[in-house]
């Protein structure tokens, strides 16, 4: 017999896909740490600091225009020596001065300390090492961790209330216990769980009935 909680994921899974979000599971099922380059690391940087503390429809109807504005992240090397350039052209598209300037900050940060011992101790700390970035905090932190391949979930409030639901007080577990029964990765089934409730905003309720059947 099926385990509720695998029933109540695939049920979840399935309504995620149908919605037309498939290419969010796919994307993070391909996500390897080993294969993450610097560019792909800017960019999933910059995408978690402009995205910190807000809907992320505000930041992806213009993160293409901005990502050219820091030369679609070809090298942190190449952002830090042309500072000046990417801060004049990302804030005529997104006017807030301080996450532009955490942008440029952290490829600073990245080229001064080199993409491959950063990667080293990303690998064994990832947490941590990932906070030394501004807007990055305790939060946001596993957000960059999870999009830039490595096998963990992010705690934000939605994952927490249906971890709470099912009797979790950790949402590691949680996501750990539905990625052994499902065979999925822990990323696919945080971004699972939590594009469904963005797209249902009763999900409780209904994780509530699939428990009483």
């Amino acid at each position: 017999m099926r385990h509720p909680l695998l029933t109540k994921y695939l049920f979840a899974k399935t309504i995620v896909i149908d919605e037309g979000y498939s290419d969010e599971i796919r994307w993070q099922d391909k996500l390897h740490f080993e294969d993450v380059d610097e560019s792909t690391f800017l960019k999933e940087l910059g995408w978690v600091i402009l995205t910190s503390g807000m809907k992320t429809e505000v930041i992806s109807n213009r993160f293409y225009k901005i990502s050219d504005c820091f030369y679609n992240w070809v090298s942190a090397r190449k952002i830090w020596e042309n500072s000046t350039s990417c801060l004049d052209r990302a804030l005529r598209l997104f006017h807030h001065k301080l996450k532009i300037t955490a942008i440029i900050s952290a490829a600073e940060q990245v080229a001064k300390i080199g993409f491959a011992k950063l990667k080293q101790a990303i690998q064994k700390d990832p947490i941590n090492t990932l906070r030394m970035f501004k807007f990055i905090g305790p939060i946001t932190a596993f957000h960059l961790a999870k999009n830039i391949g490595i096998p963990i979930a992010k705690p934000d409030r939605h994952l927490q209330r249906i971890a709470r639901l099912e009797g979790y007080n950790d949402v590691q577990e949680f996501c750990r216990d539905i990625a052994e029964m499902s065979g999925d990765k822990i990323q696919v089934v945080d971004v699972v769980l939590w594009r469904y409730a963005t797209i249902e905003p009763n999900y409780l309720r209904i994780f509530s009935i699939i428990n009483c059947n």
